[in-house]
């Protein structure tokens, strides 16, 4: 009898095996987009991390495991190329038949013009461009900031999602770098929009279906799990949002300026403008005109809060605070410190309001 046990144990063991073998295997390049990925596949599988946390998406060498985690998917959920321009290659080069999911490509995602100048005026905020379709935003009380969006051509995607402008002219109407030189700012080439999509909630509830289905198109036998999985994710995240408004409630009004530009869609979804930011992007370092630009609005305006980041230079932010009175504090949009899984992300997003409400 107790043969027969060990056989069916050993069975069983073996068909789990295989039903393990069957769960896609999902590389994802970034901390707060792998968290949501393993929040979509929990308790059926678990995704693999591109980036490790606090790394730089901008400028990155894939080590070998990283680039054997590429060439080993199945599915690969990442940004895109405005946010990591060297993955794209990567993408190319690694995968065969994997199923590529770009989020600043997809129809539903919220995307933000990049903001130029050191200084931001109330205007500039929740200017939001649909670039793919028309949202409606009212579950999530956003549809204000998509008032004044618009609409492009749509993008025919390849199997890799990737548009045929990625081969030739295909940046030379989402190059600024002359414009920024000319204006006075630091130049450097960027895409039309702000890659820095993932710290809108309202975005990342989007995409928990989109993953969802990208997953269940893979595996047709753990769609139940996944889907389940997404309905429950998008539940907590309407909670985490109501959470940050409460955290953020007491200091409403104020104003607080960023080391680098990355924050305007936590800004939008939370109506809570910054008033500027020492470095136009987190791939360049400011001007000592722009880093004066912004010394002179914090004295000269009474600005709370100067927010520095761990990846950066903290003396920029300790000159831009010398003579003034502003607090300061150290907000992550990348989650360094926070350990990769399905928890990080509305962690990062919790801790977010909170660094920013405790400078304030």
């Amino acid at each position: 009898m107790s043969t027969k046990r060990a056989s069916l144990s050993l069975i069983a063991i073996l068909m789990g095996g295989t039903a393990m073998a069957d769960v896609p295997n999902v590389a994802v390049d970034i901390a707060p987009v792998h968290s949501l990925v393993a929040r979509v596949m929990d308790g059926v599988g678990e995704p693999s991390l591109i980036l490790p946390p606090g790394a730089s998406p901008h400028e990155y060498s894939l080590r070998p495991s990283e680039a054997g985690a590429l060439q080993d998917a199945d599915m690969v959920v990442w940004m895109g190329e405005d946010l990591a321009p060297w993955m794209e290659d990567a993408i190319d080069t690694l995968t065969t038949d994997a199923t590529i999911l770009t989020l600043l490509e997809a129809d539903e995602t919220t995307l933000l013009d990049f903001r130029e100048d050191a200084l931001f005026e109330a205007h500039e905020h929740g200017e939001a461009h649909d670039d793919h379709a028309d949202h409606d935003h009212d579950a999530h009380g956003h549809d204000d900031h998509a008032e004044d969006a618009h609409n492009h051509d749509e993008h025919d995607h390849d199997d890799h999602g990737h548009d045929d402008h990625a081969e030739g002219d295909a940046h030379d109407d989402h190059d600024h770098a002359d414009h920024a030189k000319a204006d006075g700012h630091e130049g450097h080439d960027h895409g039309a929009h702000d890659p820095h999509a993932w710290l809108s909630p309202t975005n990342a509830t989007a995409w928990l279906d989109m993953i969802a289905a990208e997953l269940s198109s893979a595996d047709p036998e753990n769609a139940g799990a996944y889907f389940a999985n997404a309905a429950a994710a998008k539940t907590e995240m309407e909670a985490l949002s109501a959470e940050v408004n409460e955290i953020l409630a007491p200091v409403r009004g104020q104003s607080f300026v960023a080391f680098h530009d990355a924050y305007q869609y936590f800004e939008t979804d939370f109506d809570f403008p910054a008033s500027g930011a020492i470095s136009l992007s987190d791939a360049t370092d400011p001007s000592p005109a722009r880093v004066a630009e912004i010394q002179g609005r914090v004295r000269d305006e009474g600005i709370a809060c100067v927010l520095a980041e761990p990846q950066f230079n903290a003396g920029l932010v300790n000159t831009v605070l010398d003579g003034t009175e502003a607090n300061t504090g150290v907000i992550d949009p990348l989650g360094a410190d926070l350990e990769p899984g399905p928890t990080l992300y509305p962690q990062l997003i919790r801790n977010m309001a909170t660094t920013l409400a405790d400078c304030l």
